[in-house]
């Protein structure tokens, strides 16, 4: 069977490379070639096995390189800096290929960085390397094909064509049915208390390639490195690299299907989500209910002081106040 998955795995790549013409500078085919293929793992209800070769495709890492490289960004704990990307993969890739289909690599600590909230407040970032910002790069852009089809049509951060403006708009709706109470929830340091086992439970519920499980559970134990010390833990997913959003989504997946489930109308964005309700009475009953949800099959915090049952016109939009400026 290992056999004839890896000769399949070769058949695919080759018709990649087909497709593409061997032009690693064609992104708008390489684009679409990828999306194809993530596509059928989808119809396949993704049995497969084969997804991090689509990772380690020569085409998939340009364009994570190109992504990184604009994107620039502060260098994390090795110092290097995404100017220097593309010369060390010159000598480098096939290293590093091999390192990810045999699974021997070896992400690093993240930097913890501070940066100030709109407001108020501070936001903690953990900076991947320039070289671990690839590969999560790399992994995200195979599988966000994969996975966002499946988000719910209620969430708008962080997802290909959505945005906040959208989320506004869509609240305005409820509000002009007559949904004039807001139950607004607010999750205590969410992407510090992410629960690694619950997070990769849901992942492997769609992924069935276990050097891709395997990887991103590398990824969420690396540990954050502060004044040179090395701190582990079984739960976070620090913002700061590619993957952390579309992780995020994922376990969050979970509220919006249960939300789905019991008929509410809601917007989330991110970890900030505002369920709309006729009744200040329906709004206490379902704030109630909810936060035992998230507590109890999420194991979040839902932080009771600025979560609140509020009227429409006291309530601020889903993703506004921190991502549109």
């Amino acid at each position: 069977m290992f056999d004839k998955n890896r000769a399949a795995d070769r058949d695919m790549l080759r018709n990649m490379s087909h497709v593409t013409g061997g032009n690693v500078g064609n992104e708008a085919s390489v684009n679409e070639e990828l999306q194809r293929l993530a596509a059928q793992e989808q119809k396949q209800a993704l049995e497969t096995t084969h997804l991090m070769e689509l990772v380690c495709h020569r085409d998939n890492l340009n364009k994570a390189k190109q992504r990184v490289t604009a994107n620039k960004g502060a260098a994390g704990i090795d110092k290097m800096r995404a100017a220097e990307l593309h010369a060390w993969l010159l000598h480098n890739e096939e290293a590093l290929v091999e390192s990810l289909m045999n699974c021997t690599y070896k992400p690093q600590p993240v930097r913890k960085v501070e940066i100030p909230k709109i407001g108020s407040g501070v936001r903690q970032l953990g900076i991947p390397t320039v070289i671990d910002r690839l590969v999560q790069q790399a992994v995200l852009q195979i599988l966000t094909p994969i996975l966002d089809p499946q988000f719910s049509d209620s969430s708008y951060g962080f997802r290909p064509g959505r945005s906040a403006h959208q989320a506004l708009t869509k609240a305005k709706e409820y509000v002009a049915e007559g949904r004039t109470t807001v139950v607004d929830f607010d999750l205590e340091k969410f992407f510090d208390s992410v629960n690694h086992d619950i997070l990769m439970s849901r992942l492997a519920r769609k992924i069935k390639d276990k050097r891709i499980l395997k990887l991103v559970r590398l990824f969420l134990q690396a540990g954050i490195m502060e004044n040179g010390i090395r701190i582990l833990g079984d739960k976070g997913t620090p913002q700061g690299g590619p993957l952390s959003p579309l992780l995020a989504n994922i376990l969050l997946d979970d509220l919006d299907k249960e939300l789905e489930r019991r008929g509410h109308k809601f917007c989330r964005y991110a970890d900030d989500c505002n369920i709309y309700v006729y009744t200040p009475r329906a709004g206490e009953r379902i704030m109630e209910s909810v936060v035992n949800f998230l507590e109890t099959k999420l194991r979040l915090k839902v932080n009771k002081d600025k979560s609140a049952v509020s009227p429409s016109s006291e309530t601020e939009i889903p993703g506004l106040p921190d991502y549109i400026g």
